[in-house]
């Protein structure tokens, strides 16, 4: 095994107010937990030189409401992704993030998304007036599992169309 893309996650929001334990829960064993041991799982048979990949998001960076336990597992999907690098660095085992803007994925459909008003905010503040693609972040993820990108780990490329 070479490659792992860590691409699974959960996309729940709620305000404050209705913020419960099991929603908090649910999004951090699936987008925290599900990360974090997968790479585990992996990291038994990754051969040195070997390449991690997490898909994140640029939540974790611009914070919108109603989403502070969503941005929370982002932003620990960032943070493992470098204390990670670290750890793995000594067997030459990359481990970098990707995080996207907002994609039209099924995810984002069944979560009433695509559509919305959150979607029609979101694409008003990026510069392009759009929202990502797949097929705008899947070359980013050969790219990083490649050996052009051999020297990169740690890292978390912000890949969100300019929405800051």
């Amino acid at each position: 095994m070479d490659i792992l893309v860590n691409n699974s996650g959960v996309y729940e929001f709620a305000s404050i107010d209705e913020i419960t334990e099991e929603h908090f829960y649910r999004l951090f064993n699936i987008n925290v937990l599900g990360t974090l041991l997968t790479t585990q799982a992996a990291a038994k048979h990754l051969g040195d030189g070997g390449s991690v990949i997490n898909i994140s998001s640029a939540v974790s960076r611009i914070t919108p409401p109603n989403s502070a336990v969503y941005t929370g597992t982002k932003g620990a999907v960032d943070a493992i992704t470098g204390s990670l690098a670290r750890e793995l660095g000594p067997r030459k085992i990359r481990v970098n993030a990707i995080n996207p803007g907002l994609i039209e994925t099924e995810g984002t459909k069944t979560a009433n998304v695509v559509g919305s008003e959150m979607e029609q905010f979101i694409i008003s503040q990026t510069p392009l007036g759009r929202s990502d693609q797949v097929q705008d972040i899947a070359p980013l993820a050969v790219f990083l599992a490649s050996d052009d990108a051999r020297w990169l780990t740690g890292e978390t490329l912000i890949a969100s169309d300019g929405l800051r």
